[in-house]
């Protein structure tokens, strides 16, 4: 090959790009350019992961509205407060019976979603039914504070220092119970981003509704005529009636069915053989002669069966009697009546005696007092030492009120002081409405003998939780118990239907932080 030839190509190959050199130059251009790209979209990849654990920590998907009422949203966090307040309500309300309904709390707030909710008429979750709950609870609170806001009902000073007392030792609590801080306890427990400005916040809109909705009540004015009316339209439901009866069971007979499945049946025979021995219980009761009726219906049933006796189930209410309701609620009954009524069930007869009834027509009693309990011993009993300190320790209070100035106010500022009855003695021992049979009978028996206001007393006092002596002083008569009763139900209609007034034109909207709740 010649010179000249072998000249032309290498200058074709090198115009070609294919001599070795130009090549080894090439690949080594081009693999520093893919690494280039590699190292770049790693590098991207790494800060789009940085970016998205700081998104996540920094709680901004719970910042999303997760429901919209009216010109107001609420954050996925808001929300988990309010659906974990339901949860956390029906847990307390509850307690371990809460099993019952199917409710499984050993995971609290986590796991609802599978836990199918046996109380609701729908097909739903637990998550599905405390979310309803909360979305409900807020439509009526946003509705009450706008009505709030259209009226001028504002919260009082008194009223916004009481929510702000109800955070007090807040901070102190979450540290004794392991948590860095009160807002890392309401986190923990309620969810993400909820802290304790939110549940403060929350806390004085609930208070406000509450106030719009109390204010709206206590303007309502019913009749007498109405109270009278509705109160009458009751027939009796509402009276209370003591009653004394002895149940005759009809024998039953073990049958087997053609499916081999053995049952207990009550015979015509054996039905009627019951109804014969109640009659005859009758017709002993009514030729008896002891003067107290219940005696004397035990009497009776001992002249045919042996070592039974009969039932005094004491104040019933008019709604809860049994087969024999009608024929007590004739209105000419009178003590010592007596009937055979037959069990709707068909399984045996009632002999029934009227002792008395109760239509209410009486003032409910105001009283305060001062509760000193006894003692009990290691085995629970209350001994007559114990008994005589605390009689000692009642004496005691009296005497110093007696030795003051002798006003309903020192009496309260005592009860405040002294009285060991949790639920009064913040409020100067005050029971503002007292029903017959309401307390224990010595208590009952102070707040209708008669009393006139300023009138005190030490009685004793027993039940299955405590044994102690009540300081009694007497504040004055109340509202008519029956008026009271159709009143209240009068104001719970209305309010009923004035709610669902003011709550008809709010559509709670779910928005696409509604997933991060619970």
């Amino acid at each position: 090959m010649s010179a000249s030839t072998e000249k032309k190509l290498r200058q074709a190959a090198r115009q070609a790009g294919t001599d070795k050199k130009t090549l080894a130059m090439e690949k080594e251009a081009k693999e520093k350019a893919k690494q280039k790209r590699r190292w770049t979209l790693g590098t991207i990849a790494v800060i789009l992961l940085i970016a998205f654990i700081f998104f996540l920590n920094s709680n901004l998907l719970y910042r999303t509205t997760a429901l919209t009422i009216a010109d107001e949203d609420y954050s996925a966090s808001q929300m988990s407060y309010y659906y974990g307040a339901q949860y956390y309500y029906m847990v307390n309300q509850y307690g371990s019976y809460v099993s019952l309904f199917g409710l499984d709390t050993s995971s609290g707030l986590k796991g609802l979603e599978d836990q199918p909710c046996t109380i609701s008429t729908e097909e739903m979750s637990w998550r599905d039914y405390f979310l309803q709950t909360a979305e409900s609870t807020l439509v009526q609170e946003k509705a009450l504070r706008d009505y709030a806001a259209e009226n001028g009902i504002e919260l009082s000073q008194e009223e916004l220092d009481a929510v702000e007392a109800s955070f007090d030792g807040m901070e102190e609590y979450a540290t004794s119970q392991g948590y860095a801080s009160a807002d890392n306890l309401f986190a923990a427990n309620y969810g993400p981003g909820v802290n304790t400005d939110m549940v403060r916040a929350a806390n004085r809109d609930s208070t406000l509704a509450s106030k719009a909705m109390t204010e709206y009540s206590d303007g309502l004015e019913f009749s007498q005529e109405e109270i009278d009316e509705t109160y009458a339209a009751y027939n009796g439901e509402q009276d209370y009636f003591n009653y004394a009866y002895y149940y005759v069971l009809a024998e039953t007979t073990e049958v087997t069915g053609e499916d081999g499945e053995t049952t207990s049946q009550v015979s015509d025979e054996a039905l009627a053989a019951s109804e014969d021995t109640a009659n005859a219980i009758l017709e002993a009761y009514l030729s008896g002669e002891e003067e107290d009726y219940v005696e004397r219906l035990n009497a009776a049933v001992a002249s045919q069966v042996e070592d039974a006796s009969a039932t005094q189930p004491g104040k019933v209410q008019g709604a809860s009697l049994g087969s024999y309701k009608e024929w007590m609620m004739d209105s000419a009954r009178k003590a010592g009546d007596a009937t055979v009524s037959a069990d709707s069930s068909g399984s045996g007869y009632y002999v029934v005696v009227f002792l008395s009834r109760d239509n209410n027509d009486y003032n409910m009693a105001q009283v305060r007092h001062i509760l000193v309990k006894v003692v009990a011993d290691e085995e629970g009993n209350y001994t007559e030492e114990a008994k005589a300190e605390a009689l000692a320790k009642a004496e005691d209070i009296l005497a110093e009120y007696e030795a003051g100035d002798k006003t309903e106010e020192s009496f309260a500022a005592l009860a405040e002081e002294y009285s060991e009855d949790t639920g009064s003695n913040t409020n100067g021992g005050l029971y503002d409405a007292v029903t017959k049979g309401q307390m224990v009978e010595e208590f009952d028996k102070f707040c209708f003998e008669g009393h006139k206001h300023g009138d005190t007393a030490i009685v004793y006092g027993e039940s299955s939780s405590y044994a102690g002596y009540h300081v009694m002083y007497y504040v004055g008569e109340g509202e008519n118990y029956a008026d009271y009763i159709a009143r209240t139900d009068l104001e719970n209609q209305a309010v009923s239907q004035w709610l669902s007034d003011i709550t008809a034109g709010y559509t709670p909207v779910e928005g696409f932080g509604i997933r991060f709740v619970g």
